[in-house]
């Protein structure tokens, strides 16, 4: 990974693919992250009855302390992986372990053959990682179109209803 997308995992922590055996964890700290309001959102609506397409979780001392989840979507007729929820525990937030995960996911992405990565986000944090505004992606629900971005891959640019590709 390239140092300006991916600053170093500390010492103690490491990052790999989310295994079956991290699933409840996983899920737990995003439950500690988003809350139970979570589940209202347009985001997680579109993923729900879905199957992630890739994963990753950091580790420290056998403890899941971050997490991020891709989901195959289309955009219109592109094919899309759907970045989120990331979640990184409370206590090592400043660690730099949201980057690292989102950078896996870039690195993921660019292995595959997806036209880009869509997320609900905030512009100022994913910018650096190379997104930017989608203004004619359309969510099957109420959200802040302008924390909807997408990093290209293998498309410029998209248009269309999102919806899951299962």
């Amino acid at each position: 990974m390239s140092e300006t997308l991916s600053p170093s995992l500390p010492r103690t922590t490491a990052m790999a693919p989310e295994r079956p055996e991290d699933e409840a964890a996983v899920e737990a700290l995003i439950t500690a992250a988003f809350g139970a309001g979570r589940f209202a959102k347009t985001a997680e609506r579109l993923r729900e009855g879905s199957k992630p397409s890739g994963a990753f979780a950091v580790h420290d001392e056998g403890q899941v302390v971050g997490s991020v989840r891709l989901w195959p979507v289309r955009v219109g007729e592109t094919p899309a992986l759907f970045l989120g929820p990331i979640a990184v525990d409370a206590g090592h937030r400043s660690a730099g372990l949201g980057a690292e995960l989102v950078a896996a996911c870039v690195n993921h992405a660019r292995m595959t053959a997806t036209g880009g990565i869509l997320l609900v986000g905030d512009r100022a944090y994913f910018e650096r990682f190379g997104f930017v505004p989608a203004p004619d992606a359309v969510l099957p629900g109420p959200v802040d179109r302008r924390r909807v971005l997408w990093l290209p891959v293998q498309t410029q640019a998209v248009a269309g209803l999102v919806r899951i590709d299962a």
